[in-house]
């Protein structure tokens, strides 16, 4: 029998745990931001903001899209542990943008139900990430929303371009 993936990842935490040391540190993020992004492997968050563990709060999710959870979790980040910025980050050649809202459908009639949640696809990234910013500032909930900003991430070149969140104007 072959080993699992899942299998090798733990195998693998009982060799990082071996060498483990406990870092000491709070749940506040150091830096005091939450970064919001896709959950595609090919973005490496760290290494591309040059951060360091304990220096912020990671939120991922298909589309790196600020639902009703999102807000949950930078709800509690802000109130309860102490971050006020919030970066965005969405990236070139994402999936969502190859799929529609019928997906949905598609699920329903495969498996009898369909989901409760939107696929929360896009075909324009920088409105999608306007979008997003839009959603953080004008959240209810979340008191510090004068320092979000939003970003594509370019997956050949790994630069970030910071998307106006205004638009362009209408020509």
């Amino acid at each position: 029998m072959t080993e699992s993936v899942t299998d090798q990842l733990v195998r693998a935490n009982e060799k990082y745990a071996g060498g483990f040391t406990d870092p000491g540190m709070d749940a506040r993020p150091v830096r005091k931001v939450a970064v919001v992004a896709c959950m595609d492997a090919r973005l490496d968050l760290h290494e591309a903001l040059g951060l360091a563990l304990g220096d912020c709060h990671t939120i991922r999710n298909a589309g790196g899209v600020v639902t009703d959870d999102v807000i949950r979790s930078l709800t509690i980040s802000q109130r309860k542990l102490g971050t006020e910025a919030v970066v965005l980050i969405h990236h070139t050649g994402c999936g969502l943008q190859q799929l529609t809202e019928s997906f949905r459908h598609e699920l329903e009639l495969e498996v009898g139900q369909r989901p409760s949640w939107a696929v929360e696809s896009f075909t324009d990234v920088d409105q999608d990430v306007r979008q997003s910013i839009a959603r953080v500032r004008t959240s209810p909930f979340l008191p510090h929303t004068e320092d979000v900003r939003g970003f594509v991430f370019d997956v050949t070149t790994g630069l970030l371009r910071e998307v106006d969140p205004v638009g362009a104007p209408a020509a």
